[in-house]
C-alpha cells in the first residue's frame, strides 16, 4: 500500500503497518516517484501546489485523509470511488485556546501595551474585559464546543450558531438578529459556497459598537475591504488567524489597520495538534487495512 505522508513523524508512526510503503511529500519537497501507485494520500498542513493535477495522476488512489478540518482544497477534485476524510477534532484544543487568547488580548489591549513596552512607556489606563460579555460562536461544531469549555471560567454568556438548528444551538437564519447583542463574534464555520464572503459590510454593520470579530475559520469568510473600513472608523476590532489574501502580502492595508491583531494561521499549529494528528493517522490506516468503517468521512461539501 503506497502511502504519501506529510512528515517523517507520520512515516514513523505507520512504519510497522503490514504492507505500508510511505514516502514523504509536503509543500516544500519534490513530488515523489510512483504517483500512479499511491493508494492513500495524507496531504500536509500547507496545501501542496497543483492539487488537481497531482490527484489526476493518482490512478490508484482510494483514500485522502487530510490533517486539517477544512477540506476545500481537495473536495472539488476527489475522483469517483475515492474516500475523503478530514481531521475533525485534531485541532480543537489549539484553535479554541488561540481564540480565547486572541479575544482576551484584543479586549485587554495587549498589543498596545507591547508597543508601549518597546518604547519604554508606562501607559496606564482602563481596558475592556471579557467578563460579563456575550460571545457569539458562529459555526458551533467540535471546535466551538472546545471553545465553550475553555470560556467556562470567564463569566460570559455563550450563544451558539450552526448550519442546522438544534437544542441550544441557533440556525444560521437567526444570525442577523443575534449579532447586535454580541460583544465578541467568533468565526469557526467551514469554507463553503454558502460561507464565502458571509461576513460582509451588512454583517459587520449589525455588530455592536466596540465588538470584536475573531476569525479562526478561513480568510475568505470575511470581506477584507469591508472589515478594513470598519476598523478604520474604530467602531470594531478584530483578531485574525486567517486572512484573504493569505499569506498577507507586505504593504497590504490590513497590516496597518487600527485595532486588529493578526497571527499567521497558527491556531492549530501546536504540539498537541501534531500528537493528535499522528494518533488519527495511525488509527485511520488500521481501520482502512482491516476493512473497517472510517471516521470523519466527508459525504457533502463538508
Amino acid at each position: 500500500m503506497k502511502t504519501w505522508v506529510p512528515s517523517d513523524s507520520a512515516a514513523d508512526v505507520l512504519s510497522d503497518l503490514p504492507g505500508a510503503e510511505c514516502a514523504v511529500y509536503n509543500s516544500t519537497t519534490a513530488v515523489p516517484e510512483g504517483v500512479e501507485e499511491v493508494e492513500v494520500w495524507i496531504p500536509p498542513l500547507v496545501t501542496v501546489p497543483d492539487v488537481r493535477g497531482t490527484m489526476a495522476r493518482m490512478t490508484s488512489l482510494r483514500l485522502v485523509q487530510t490533517v486539517t478540518a477544512g477540506v476545500e482544497p481537495y473536495r472539488p477534485h476527489i475522483p469517483e470511488g475515492v474516500t475523503l476524510c478530514n481531521a475533525r477534532g485534531v485541532h480543537d484544543a489549539g484553535t479554541a485556546e488561540w481564540a480565547v487568547g486572541a479575544m482576551v488580548a484584543v479586549l485587554r489591549e495587549f498589543p498596545s501595551f507591547v508597543d508601549a513596552q518597546r518604547r519604554r512607556e508606562w501607559t496606564y489606563r482602563h481596558t475592556g474585559v471579557l467578563a460579563d460579555s456575550t460571545v457569539l460562536i458562529v459555526g458551533y461544531g467540535s471546535i466551538g464546543a472546545a471553545l465553550e469549555r475553555r470560556l467556562a471560567g470567564f463569566e460570559v454568556e455563550v450563544v451558539r450558531v450552526a448550519r442546522t438548528a438544534r437544542d441550544g444551538v441557533h440556525g444560521m437564519a437567526d444570525l442577523p438578529a443575534l449579532l447586535p447583542a454580541a460583544d465578541v463574534v467568533v468565526l469557526l464555520v467551514p469554507a463553503t459556497a454558502d460561507t464565502t464572503g458571509m461576513v460582509d459590510a451588512s454583517f459587520l454593520a449589525r455588530m455592536k459598537d466596540g465588538a470584536v470579530l475573531v476569525n479562526a475559520a478561513r480568510g475568505g469568510i470575511v470581506d477584507t475591504d469591508a472589515l478594513i473600513a470598519e476598523l478604520k472608523t474604530g467602531r470594531l476590532r478584530a483578531a485574525l488567524d486567517v486572512t484573504a489574501p493569505e499569506p498577507l502580502p507586505e504593504g497590504h492595508p490590513l497590516w496597518s489597520a487600527p485595532g486588529v491583531l493578526i497571527t499567521p494561521h497558527v491556531a492549530g499549529s501546536t504540539p498537541a495538534s501534531e500528537r493528535r494528528v499522528l494518533r488519527l493517522i495511525r488509527a485511520q490506516l488500521e481501520r482502512y487495512l482491516a476493512g473497517e468503517p472510517l471516521v470523519n468521512v466527508i459525504t457533502d461539501t463538508y
